[in-house]
């Protein structure tokens, strides 16, 4: 876009050229233009971080993420602008200048990206390589309308990449659409010797992610959202509702204590630590707002780091809890698009604000997709973000395609398999799950049950265990299961260590089909505690006499 920033170096048309001729043409990326964030290496070409004193040396080779990309067909054709080092999440810390929304010269881009995201959203490339430590990934995306995907940490290599948080960051891709991430995110998804945070996709996914993601939460209470993203908001909820099989307020408050925490003790001293020695002496060549807010760093106690991790240690107890029973967490990307002006009048506080829903993920160890949500009332873009467990990124792709209206193609179930309803010790995280993970099996998605189920908390010696009944009278909205992909042969071996009164029957599912499951004989549980009420048993055995 005439105007903008959004290049700190761009290639000549020869160089250009000369890449795109050694491309293979059989590539999955062949001949895609992309642009390259400019604290990223580029063999041959400086790596700026934004600070001009910096342009002076050339790389000496590539990042590994740039240079995956090039042997997947990928031809780079520049460097672009960023929050200096990597540091804001508005766009405008920058002394290459501020990038704007490509919706409104007033409205800041969102950084630290900005660059990337305004040169895949105004169609300069079809791709952009982005970092994501605090939300670079995501605010971006949703302030120009794109796609934003923030990987789990570590599945893409960050060597080559100037570091920010070291233990944070994450490379990230933008793209106008889901479809046009994927190849580009699995041919960066490789382990890398030369990271030492570098971290393989597991061969199996951990066990509480599931392969289908249908239940989805939500902020259970006010947000303080600007009024034009409220409404867009409840817009996006609504539509929520039409994607998803079950939508589940949960409480964001330990998120969002974790998030704040990033510009707080041990990750403001790990920044001071990757950059700090840029800082000094100061000059032109810094941005102040960026140079004020890492050498706080400096004086941070030893102490005081500990604590912080010792505090994080228990947020990610407590905020992993949710992930029992939900697949992902939709959330606004942002809690408002502010202008360039309220920046420039309280730029640290109106950058604060912007990362309200996006600081938590890295710390946390989530994957996230930023994805467009339509418009505002006022035409700017809205977004939201879904959230998920580290490794769950396949699912969250197909439901971040899936709200986007994109084709998700569902995997063939493998062979020598069959779906088995579980609604009690055998559901992830419980004592009997190991049974299942042992024999091969995978969880393939939460549900509930069809309306007139009951559960009772059957009585006898050993592991708690429920009994779920079709009696008819069973609440609408039914009873939560987990339904898993099991081996054949398991199945028998499960049914033998099922005591009476529970046998193998058919389960009734919310969507009208149904799959083999554990039941108990509606005779069998007359002396029986009914639990119903709980809505399924982890739920249950939460309750007070019932474990």
């Amino acid at each position: 876009m005439t105007g903008q920033p959004l290049w700190t170096l761009q290639l000549d048309r020869s160089e250009v050229d000369e890449l795109a001729a050694r491309a293979d043409p059989e590539a999955p990326l062949a001949g895609v233009r992309f642009a390259i964030k400019d604290n990223i290496d580029l063999a041959g070409h400086p790596t700026t971080a934004a600070c001009p004193a910096l342009a002076a040396k050339p790389a000496g080779s590539s990042a590994t993420a740039v240079r995956l990309l090039l042997e997947a067909g990928a031809v780079p054709v520049g460097k672009t602008n960023l929050d200096q080092f990597a540091t804001g999440l508005v766009g405008t810390r920058s002394p290459y200048g501020a990038c704007h929304s490509v919706a409104s010269p007033a409205h800041v881009s969102g950084g630290s990206s900005s660059g990337s995201a305004v040169a895949v959203a105004s169609g300069a490339v079809p791709l952009a390589l982005a970092t994501d430590t605090a939300g670079s990934g995501r605010v971006p995306a949703a302030f120009n309308g794109i796609v934003g995907v923030k990987p789990t940490r570590g599945l893409v290599s960050t060597a080559g990449v100037m570091p920010a948080v070291a233990d944070l960051d994450c490379v990230t891709t933008f793209t106008t659409t889901v479809a046009a991430a994927r190849p580009a995110i699995a041919a960066l998804t490789r382990p890398d010797p030369a990271d030492p945070r570098s971290r393989p996709m597991p061969p199996r996914p951990p066990v509480a992610v599931a392969a289908l993601m249908r239940v989805v939460a939500v902020p259970d209470g006010e947000m303080e959202l600007d009024p034009p993203h409220e409404e867009a908001w409840r817009a996006a909820l609504d539509r929520l509702r039409g994607i998803a099989a079950h939508v589940v307020p949960v409480d964001i408050g330990p998120f969002l204590e974790a998030g704040r925490m990033l510009y707080e003790g041990a990750w403001l001293a790990a920044r001071y630590a990757a950059i700090g020695h840029y800082l000094e002496p100061d000059g032109p060549h810094l941005d102040p707002t960026v140079r004020r807010i890492v050498l706080r760093g400096r004086d941070i106690a030893g102490p005081d780091v500990f604590a912080g991790f010792e505090r994080l240690a228990a947020l990610r107890a407590q905020t992993g809890t949710v992930w029992a029973d939900v697949d992902a967490l939709m959330l606004p990307t942002t809690p408002g698009h502010p202008r360039l002006s309220e920046v420039a009048a309280d730029p640290i506080g109106v950058n604060a604000r912007v990362g309200r829903f996006t600081t938590f993920a890295n710390l946390l160890d989530l994957c996230a997709v930023a994805v467009p949500a339509g418009e505002r009332a006022d035409g700017l873009p809205f977004g939201v973000q879904f959230v998920a467990p580290a490794f769950a990124d396949p699912p969250l792709l197909d439901l971040a395609a899936a709200w986007c209206g994109e084709p998700v193609v569902s995997a063939p179930a493998d062979p020598g398999t069959t779906l088995l309803a579980v609604a009690g010790a055998h559901l992830s995280g419980l004592q009997l799950n190991h049974e299942l993970v042992s024999a091969g099996g995978r969880l393939a998605f939460r549900a509930r049950t069809a309306p007139g189920y009951r559960l009772y908390r059957l009585s006898g010696p050993g592991v708690p265990r429920p009994g779920l009944v079709r009696t008819g009278d069973g609440p609408v909205d039914g009873i939560a299961v987990e339904v898993w992909q099991v081996p054949h042969q398991a199945v028998g071996a499960l049914l033998d260590t099922v005591p009476e009164p529970l046998g193998l029957g058919r389960v009734g599912l919310d969507d009208g089909t149904s799959v083999a499951g554990f039941l108990s004989a509606e005779n069998a549980v007359r002396d029986a505690t009914d639990v119903t009420a709980a809505g399924g048993w982890r739920a249950a055995l939460a309750t007070p006499g019932i474990a």
